[in-house]
């Protein structure tokens, strides 16, 4: 049976994105806890400093809310009263919650408001920017569709190679070859997919098992004791999936490889190649070839078609000849006379 894959998109919670990156963002929860639950609907930040303002018409309402030094000195610059009441209007939307950097601790009366409306409000020591930069790359990350792929992945110089195949038709051997040829090993049967920027398919490992290996007759490995740490990469973008398939159940056998099929990995297409497996077939050496000719289409060359140029130049020039035939023997004449 051939290899599948699974997706989902994860609906990131605060929870989520307090739990993961807290100590990356230096993130303290100082009110609103029993909101925790609630759903960050688009995966980025926002500054309300126009709502503060009072301009609310394109209020970016699902995103993580940050204040930082333009924002607490526009509060600080309006009586208090008015500055509650601007509060309360940011509240009054259902964002999935408030992040105050450099170190601000919002009044006691903004935190009561916040316990009321179940609020999560954060404090974070970090520079506003730094803190944003950080925390765009990370909920990109974390709200991003993922799933995984049974297959091997593979490093093979820069290109992420995920080797699929049926039980048994020789996968494990394959990656065995390639680590041997001095090749990084990413995931081992099983590869864990992400969408990174919504441009590339990123593959790792769960990280309980990154540098073990299933040997079918031997048993585990442990990949990084016998070839070393750099024979295990963490993860590496997805540039090439390979099928390997028993010759017979393979209809067509590529012959030119003028046209390079693509597959749909997390909604985006990844080039993609079917290799018969026959007795005798060095697999390893195959996929390195594969994932070469990738690397050179990726650098903008293309063999087939660098051959088919070539021979429809040929062609074209052999449709000319016969006018020009008669000339060169006429020179030839000329000479043995």
């Amino acid at each position: 049976m051939e290899s599948s894959s699974q997706t989902h998109r994860p609906k990131a919670t605060v929870r989520d994105f307090y739990e993961r990156h807290r100590q990356a963002l230096d993130l303290h929860l100082v009110a609103g806890q029993r909101g925790l639950l609630r759903v960050i609907r688009e995966p980025t930040v926002n500054r309300p400093g126009l709502v503060l303002a009072g301009f609310t018409k394109y209020f970016a309402q699902h995103r993580v809310q940050v204040l930082g030094n333009a924002e607490m000195h526009f509060l600080k610059s309006v009586p208090e009263a008015d500055r509650n009441e601007r509060l309360a209007r940011l509240l009054s939307y259902r964002v999935p919650c408030i992040v105050f950097c450099r170190g601000y601790r919002p009044d006691g009366g903004f935190l009561e408001m916040a316990e009321r409306s179940n609020l999560p409000v954060f404090r974070s020591q970090q520079v506003t920017m730094r803190f944003i930069n950080q925390a765009t790359l990370l909920l990109d990350v974390l709200c991003a569709p993922q799933g995984t792929d049974m297959g091997s992945m593979v490093d093979i110089q820069g290109i992420g190679v995920i080797i699929r195949g049926a039980a048994g038709v020789g996968k494990s051997e394959c990656v065995l070859g390639l680590i041997e040829r001095g090749y990084s090993l990413v995931a081992d049967d099983i590869t864990h997919l992400h969408v990174s920027g919504g441009q590339h398919v990123i593959g790792t490992a769960h990280r309980r098992i990154r540098e073990f290996m299933e040997v079918r007759g031997i048993g585990i490995i442990n990949v990084a004791d016998m070839f070393g740490v750099k024979s295990i990469r963490t993860h590496k973008r997805v540039d090439l999936v390979v099928t390997l398939k028993p010759w017979d159940e393979v209809a067509n056998v590529e012959r030119v490889g003028l046209d390079q099929e693509k597959i749909p990995l997390l909604g985006i297409e990844v080039p993609h190649v079917t290799i018969p497996v026959a007795p005798g077939r060095d697999l390893a050496r195959l996929v390195e070839v594969a994932a070469f000719l990738v690397k050179l289409r990726l650098a903008g060359h293309n063999p087939a078609k660098d051959l088919e140029t070539r021979l429809l130049a040929d062609m074209a020039g052999s449709r000319r000849e016969p006018h020009g035939l008669p000339e060169v023997a006429d020179h030839e004449t000329r000479l043995e006379s």
